[in-house]
């Protein structure tokens, strides 16, 4: 269904040209939301919208026009995020998670001649990159790593039973943690870039979820062999604070988002033909569709302003590393995980029992079983309890300006 809500993606500085982004992203977008039912009905990969992503080259625009990409910013890949986010859950968020790995790779491969030939190929052929950042009894702690890098004669291999691995099995590489080496502790991590050929994956269960069932987030063992400039140059330990965070949170908040907005869009579909057919009268619901409104509004206002935050503080590593940014981008992901659940929740009171319904056009059945996974995806629990303490030594602001 096409949405006559017309909400615009959060602004940011424009890395290439807007318009042609836009338009490229709005091309997908049209094919992943044809498709979309399918992809959640049979628990599917989106196979049409990721082709239709190749055909726009859309898989690269991140990288640096200097390795064949489009030099495109943090906001301009967020847009993408929202537009494929409002069409299909599970694309726009399969296209986050690719370019976070991308995200963390460029900002962090110090020249690496091995990755940036790797960089080239992801644009030349359209590569699409897995993340593999969960294993074993570690659950969703990002930061302990129990498989260590093997080496061997100027080669590596890696061994890891990974819980999730999101679309692994349609993946062109594989980036993922581990630990340094065998000696290393669990928190002593490296990232390392694979790709089909370096890997071998054994399946180890399946992925039959309440939503963002597209995602295919099955569970293997990867075995996988590479040579050590695979590894990317900085520690883990950078990495994880100075992108892989600001960029899940950012990028991942981008396409719940666009799930609030699409299903706001359906509320304020069915608000106006209800007063057409009740002779300008509001229905009951009219005022959840306000609420959800409004609460969209503040959202992308959020992430709005989070973006410009951190592309302002980019090239600072003392100002990522800062307590102050790093509960800034952990707590606007608990807040655009929550606010855009009760988006949906209230799209969904302003329907009424249309939009409850799995057979309605104004159904948000959809779009509230995969936003409910955003409060899970890293536990909000988990990240509240982590800035407990810092929270405790932060200051109060004592006046309005402060």
């Amino acid at each position: 269904m096409e949405s006559p809500l017309m909400v615009e993606a959060p602004a940011g500085a424009a890395g290439i040209a807007a318009g042609d982004l836009k338009a490229r992203a709005q091309a997908v977008a049209a094919i992943a939301a044809k498709h979309a039912s399918a992809v959640d009905g049979a628990a599917r990969f989106p196979a049409e919208a990721f082709e239709s992503i190749k055909a726009q080259r859309l898989l690269g625009v991140a990288v640096p026009k200097a390795l064949g990409g489009e030099g495109a910013s943090i906001a301009d890949v967020a847009d993408v995020c929202y537009q494929l986010g409002q069409a299909c859950a599970a694309t726009g968020m399969i296209y986050a998670m690719h370019q976070i790995k991308v995200g963390c790779i460029i900002r962090h491969m110090k020249g690496s001649a091995a990755l940036e030939h790797m960089m080239r190929r992801l644009c030349a052929e359209q590569l699409l990159l897995a993340s593999s950042t969960t294993e074993g009894g570690g659950g969703g702690n990002v930061r302990s790593s129990e498989a260590p890098v093997e080496y061997h004669d100027g080669r590596i291999s890696l061994e890891r039973r990974a819980s999730v691995i999101s679309y692994g099995a349609y993946a062109d590489g594989i980036v993922t943690t581990a630990r340094r080496a065998a000696d290393a502790a669990p928190s002593d991590q490296v990232l390392v870039a694979f790709l089909k050929a370096d890997y071998e994956l054994t399946r180890l269960q399946g992925w039959n979820t309440l939503g963002m069932r597209g995602t295919c987030s099955d569970g293997y063992t990867l075995k996988a062999t590479g040579t050590a400039d695979q590894i990317v140059p900085e520690p883990y330990e950078i990495i994880h604070p100075h992108t892989m965070v600001p960029f899940a949170h950012l990028l991942w908040g981008s396409v719940w988002t666009g799930i609030a907005a699409s299903a706001t869009a359906r509320a304020q579909a069915f608000i106006r033909q209800a007063m057409r057919q009740g002779n300008g009268q509001l229905p009951p619901g009219a005022p959840q569709f306000t609420k959800a409104l409004t609460s969209l509004r503040t959202l992308r206002g959020m992430l709005a302003n989070s973006l410009r935050t951190f592309e302002r503080s980019m090239g600072d590593p003392k100002a990522l590393a800062s307590l102050e940014f790093q509960s800034m981008i952990t707590i606007t992901k608990v807040e655009a995980s929550e606010l855009a659940t009760s988006i949906v929740l209230s799209a969904m009171r302003a329907c009424g029992l249309s939009g409850y319904r799995c057979d309605s056009e104004f159904s948000v059945e959809r779009h509230l079983r995969d936003v409910l996974s955003s409060p899970i995806m890293i536990n909000n629990d988990r990240i509240l309890a982590n800035l407990a303490t810092p929270a405790l030594m932060a200051p109060i602001p004592g006046s309005m300006r402060d």
